[in-house]
């Protein structure tokens, strides 16, 4: 039984309006501003939506989690500000305007979806991934090459959550993260979950970390 279900993905911008343009156009989705710099992409559902938090500090480290996404083009990537980084034969690692590194798979035709895959950094990722499928009581399947995929999430539009080797530590605060609804807290505090600040008068929301550390936000329906 599912402990939680996939609500929101989150993204860190010391511009929020220039990089909510950038993700809307790249994505097909609708920006909307906020009065005190945030805002959020709407898409087909409610969970087909991605906030934009305005921060003070700029990227410094690569991001520990990436988006996948699907184009026809490079080029137009480029024009909207994307930067090209490193080239693969199925896809191709590119930077957004504030230099959030992304993956870009080019298709003669988009899909419906144009967000494919949330991709996640891991030291350990058969036993992240096994947390996390467990959390949404979704399918896991581990890769020979050593990366792991969590697929067909309950609610979640993205195709995939994957979770790929790497040998450097978490250093920093993840610039992009998910949020999830569940009904009682205890559950994923009693599965692994670090309770890292709770709801208060100022945010509505608990913000926790993953037994690797990855922020994740927790809204209790």
């Amino acid at each position: 039984m599912a402990i939680a279900r996939f609500k929101d993905v989150c993204l860190d911008a010391v511009d929020a309006s220039r990089l909510g343009a950038f993700w809307a156009r790249v994505l097909d989705f609708q920006w909307h501003a906020q009065d005190n710099g945030d805002g959020w992409l709407s898409g087909a559902s409610p969970q087909h939506t991605i906030w934009l938090n305005q921060v003070p500090e700029a990227i410094t480290v690569k991001n520990r989690v990436h988006l996948d996404i699907y184009t026809t083009s490079l080029a137009s990537l480029e024009e909207l500000g994307a930067r090209i980084v490193a080239s693969f034969p199925k896809w191709t690692v590119m930077t957004d305007p504030e230099g959030t590194q992304f993956c870009a798979f080019v298709r003669d035709e988009l899909p419906a979806d144009r967000l494919h895959g949330l991709v996640i950094d891991s030291a350990d990722p058969e036993a992240i991934a096994t947390w996390w499928a467990n959390v949404y009581d979704a399918p896991l399947e581990v890769h020979p090459e050593g990366w792991a995929t969590v697929e067909k999430i309950p609610g979640m539009p993205i195709l995939t959550m994957d979770f790929n080797p790497v040998p450097e530590p978490k250093t920093v605060k993840n610039r992009i993260h998910w949020d999830v609804s569940v009904t009682d807290l205890q559950p994923l505090i009693d599965a692994g979950a670090t309770l890292l600040r709770a709801a208060d008068d100022e945010i509505a929301w608990h913000i926790l970390a993953d037994p690797e550390g990855n922020e994740f936000c927790a809204f209790v329906d």
